[in-house]
């Protein structure tokens, strides 16, 4: 693309977690949530720290055919074909009423269970994030016998015609700051059934 330029989200430490956090993740954010962003798009990188095991909070993640799981705005999937979660999957997203957005079609980019890195494009539907592209990483930490994972989603979006670079990342945020806040809340309460359970 003609003046595009890869984006610098590991200079930039997101809200969320520690300088020291941030400097073990650089290596993934460079390797997985740099995008190429040329005039009329934009990019933001998100964290999460979320109480909770890697492996709870992946089971989650890795979920293409259960967004609704943890994503608030969606009403139904169905990823078309079947149940296959192979990269390239489609999964048809109905949204709740009342967004400026009513269906989704999304395809499955990357599902890497050995490095907890998934990913997926908006291909076709209703909606207004045009070309929109995601990554999500999930990181688990032990330190000095506390558990817990930091979730890092990145995105790059067309900004739509009429709007500014700022509106459109400040609509985008908010969404996945969203979807976050109820992952974490999903695997935090995931995490302490599983412990009462083996107490």
């Amino acid at each position: 693309m003609a003046d595009s330029e890869p984006t610098t989200h590991h200079l930039t430490v997101p809200a969320g977690i520690t300088h020291e956090v941030f400097d073990e993740l650089i290596p993934s954010i460079t390797q997985f949530h740099t995008y190429s962003v040329g005039p009329g798009r934009c990019s933001s990188l998100l964290a999460k720290r979320i109480d909770a095991s890697h492996d709870v909070v992946w089971s989650i993640v890795r979920g293409f055919d259960k967004p609704q799981t943890y994503k608030h705005f969606i009403r139904s999937c169905v990823v078309e074909g079947g149940t296959s979660l192979a990269v390239g999957c489609t999964r048809a997203v109905n949204v709740i009423s009342g967004l400026p957005a009513d269906t989704s079609t999304e395809r499955l980019d990357i599902l890497d269970d050995e490095r907890r890195v998934t990913g997926f494009s908006i291909v076709g539907g209703e909606h207004r994030l045009r070309n929109y592209r995601s990554v999500t990483t999930v990181h688990g930490f032990n330190r000095d016998g506390r558990i817990w994972t930091v979730v890092l989603e990145s995105y790059v979006v067309d900004v739509p015609e009429g709007n500014t670079v700022e509106d459109t990342r400040l609509f985008a945020d908010t969404v996945v700051k969203l979807n976050l806040r109820k992952l974490a809340s999903v695997a935090e309460r995931l995490a302490r059934d599983d412990y009462g359970n083996r107490s």
